[in-house]
């Protein structure tokens, strides 16, 4: 008996080609999100300044993705994208709480949006590139 097989319109994604570039735009889009908020604020681009406001949203992140096994599913945007959009803000205003950084309810609203259009924003449009990508190799 063989395996049924996939429908064309949702070809298998190789996820072990997109784990580390999924890693580290992640990353890469939570370190954006903190310049952007320095700047607006008219703070310091310093890279301690930076690491001081980001490291808690990283460690979110980092966690989120040990804890869903994104690795698994990276571009999943329902089971990988939300779960580390979430654990992100969530992580990441539990830790500037202990580490007496200040969180305001206004902050937390606008990284809540703002890391929610960068974590599944990304792969909403990368999605569907990649499945493209997919049917064409299964085709070749």
């Amino acid at each position: 008996m063989t395996a049924p097989e996939r429908p064309a319109s949702a070809p298998a994604i190789d996820p072990s080609r997109w784990v580390f570039l999924s890693v580290v735009l992640d990353v890469a889009l939570v370190v954006l999100f903190t310049v952007i908020g320095r700047v607006s604020h008219g703070e310091d681009l310093s890279f301690g300044g930076v690491v001081k406001v980001a490291w808690p949203f990283l460690v979110g992140t980092l966690l989120a993705w040990l804890v869903t096994a994104a690795w698994r599913r990276p571009l999943a945007l329902v089971r990988t994208g939300v779960p580390v959009w979430l654990l992100t803000v969530i992580v990441g205003m539990l830790l500037r709480v202990v580490s007496s950084q200040g969180v305001e309810l206004s902050f937390v609203i606008v990284a809540a949006v703002v890391l929610g259009v960068f974590l599944l924003g990304w792969r909403a449009i990368v999605t569907p590139i990649a499945r493209r990508g997919a049917r064409r190799s299964a085709r070749a």
